[in-house]
């Protein structure tokens, strides 16, 4: 039973859109798999991990209709694999997948098609929101960083999603630090706050183009939905109380320095040579005209950068954990940023100037 024949870049393209959720190894074998299904001339390609789903379609020829699952890896590396120009066949003998490409076979083993898990969509009432692609990646971009990885807090690892009024803010905190930012919306959706998880956010992340084109999202207490470029990406929410990001962000810091980010990046990197390999931290010397930046590890090693500012203010001797500053600084695209202080145990805010919806807020360290 022929369920695939044309081009190979017109299966892998959309095979490489839902392969990146599959884990390579799980105690369930059938999620190692791509489920594909075939109705007329479409052919939908889906796979999960439980927790998250991503379906997409390709064109195959007309036929009987089937589904079969596949292992989704090792389809992608033989697709993968061949010329750019091959052309490309997928046909069903019993329970094996039979791929065929000018001389080469290659035949698969498969899984029953009933067998594969598939998430109920929640029926529950909803929140939609359309964003252009390019909106979202960036704000994706400019908070992702700051999520929690594998912390015992299990709301901390993601992302809070939220609509309020005309606003869309997307908030990250792993407890050290906290990214926010804002976006206005061209309509006022119901309110709701969502939390993604992290596998959600990177896969989203990975996936959206840098265009106007529309991504849809339709949130319920349950589970996020996310339709764009014929991918339908639907997700588990973390169920918890993520912290409350507004009373984090300082509000009146006094003393403020204006800096250029590749500058203040270039001298953080050098200095982190020589930080203590555990630590990570460095210490910044605040004082009239000049901003000091100093290391030392456990074998007596420093290091010291000086940059030239615009400050009279008092001094202020504060330090942070390098890997914090250098994650905002590499994941900001503008020329300058600006970094409000106060003492040397409040917080740390940096934002862009003429971007007031973003705000990185960073806890300070003792050294």
């Amino acid at each position: 039973m022929l369920l695939y024949k044309g081009s190979r870049d017109q299966l892998l393209l959309p095979l490489q859109s839902v392969c990146g959720i599959v884990e390579k190894r799980h105690t369930l074998p059938i999620l190692s798999n791509v489920l594909i299904q075939k109705t007329g001339e479409e052919l939908k390609l889906l796979a999960t991990d439980i927790e998250i789903q991503i379906t997409t379609c390709a064109l195959g020829p007309k036929g009987e209709d089937s589904a079969i699952t596949v292992g989704a890896r090792k389809l992608q590396d033989i697709l993968r694999s061949l010329p750019e120009a091959a052309e490309v066949s997928l046909s069903l003998d019993e329970k094996r997948m039979q791929l065929k490409a000018g001389k080469s076979r290659f035949n698969l083993q498969t899984l029953p098609a009933e067998d594969f898990p598939r998430m109920a969509t929640s029926n529950a009432q909803s929140t939609r929101l359309v964003v252009s692609q390019k909106q979202m990646k960036r704000l994706l971009a400019l908070v992702q960083y700051a999520m929690a990885q594998q912390d015992i807090r299990y709301y901390l690892n993601g992302l809070l999603l939220v609509a309020k009024g005309n606003e869309l803010r997307v908030v990250t905190t792993d407890g050290h630090r906290l990214a926010y930012v804002a976006e206005k919306l061209p309509e006022t959706p119901a309110p709701i706050e969502v939390i993604l998880p992290r596998k959600t956010v990177l896969e989203l992340s990975r996936q959206l183009n840098d265009s106007e084109d529309p991504l849809e999202i339709t949130l319920t207490p349950t589970q996020a939905c996310f339709n764009f470029n014929q991918i339908e990406l639907v997700s588990k929410l973390i169920d918890g109380k993520f912290p409350d990001y507004e009373r984090v962000i300082p509000q009146h810091h006094e003393k403020i320095i204006k800096l250029a980010r590749e500058q203040l990046l270039r001298s953080l990197q050098r200095v982190a040579i020589l930080t203590n390999e555990k630590f990570r931290g460095v210490r910044l010397l605040l004082g009239a005209g000049s901003l000091k930046i100093i290391s030392s590890n456990a074998e007596q090693e420093e290091a010291q950068e000086e940059i030239e500012i615009d400050y009279n203010g008092e001094p202020l001797d504060i330090g942070f954990n390098v890997s914090y500053l250098l994650d905002i600084l590499n994941n900001v695209p503008q020329e300058n940023i600006e970094l409000h202080l106060a003492d040397a145990n409040s917080s740390a805010l940096f934002i862009l100037p003429g971007h007031d919806a973003f705000k990185y807020v960073v806890m300070p360290m003792r050294i």
